[in-house]
């Protein structure tokens, strides 16, 4: 392409760049991008537009508690540079890993979503979103017609494995720990098999569990 602004050349990847959603949530049965992921497709990009892109990590102390802060930052030939950040809080503790597998992981968090700033890349409808469960219930409630309580109950239990899905996305739980969890606590294999109220003591379980570790 030669040399261009470098919002030319942003624009450019913005309306070309292909990000798949590599990587399979077992638990929640979803798919979802990674940072890897999207690195990968904007590789060949940077190459046509003659830009590079470098990310940088800052910890920024917010109260008590530490944030990642990744800043995605688009260089071109010109001389020009455009940059985004996103934070992502880093947890005290997660059982499994040491402390700089902690600090890799919400790196990787916040780097992914710095990158979905600067290239545009929309997840709101990903299922470890706020967005997605709350654009599912609300179509779920606009179709419904009267509900017997198995019906009810069932939908009660898709709701919770919903949120679950998505607080462990938010806080990186991995799905074996969430196994081990229910096997020891319910002496049951998988979530499919809770009942209600167990889906719910998960999901208060999921939800305590950073400030709990």
């Amino acid at each position: 392409m030669g040399t261009t602004s470098i919002y030319s050349a942003l624009n450019y990847i913005q309306s070309n760049l292909k990000a798949p959603k590599g990587q399979f949530n077992s638990f929640g049965k979803y798919h979802y991008r990674s940072c890897e992921d999207i690195l990968e497709g904007v590789k060949p990009h940077l190459k046509e537009t003659n830009t590079c892109l470098v990310i940088s990590d800052e910890i920024v102390t917010i109260g008590d508690h530490n944030y990642i802060k990744a800043t995605a930052t688009l260089y071109g030939a010109d001389g020009g540079a455009v940059a985004n950040s996103a934070f992502a809080k880093e947890p005290l503790d997660k059982k499994g890993m040491d402390p700089s597998q902690i600090t890799g992981a919400t790196s990787s968090y916040a780097r992914k979503y710095a990158l979905n700033g600067l290239f545009c890349i929309d997840d709101n409808k990903d299922a470890d979103t706020d967005e997605y469960v709350a654009k599912t219930t609300q179509t779920k409630s606009k179709t419904q017609a009267p509900k017997t309580n198995s019906v009810k109950e069932k939908e009660a239990k898709q709701g919770y494995l919903q949120k679950i899905t998505q607080q462990m996305g938010i806080k990186q739980i991995n799905p074996k720990l969430i196994s081990e969890y229910i096997n020891k606590t319910f002496k049951k294999k998988t979530s499919n098999e809770l009942t209600e109220d167990e889906l719910k003591a998960l999901y208060d379980w999921v939800v305590a569990y950073e400030v709990a570790s």
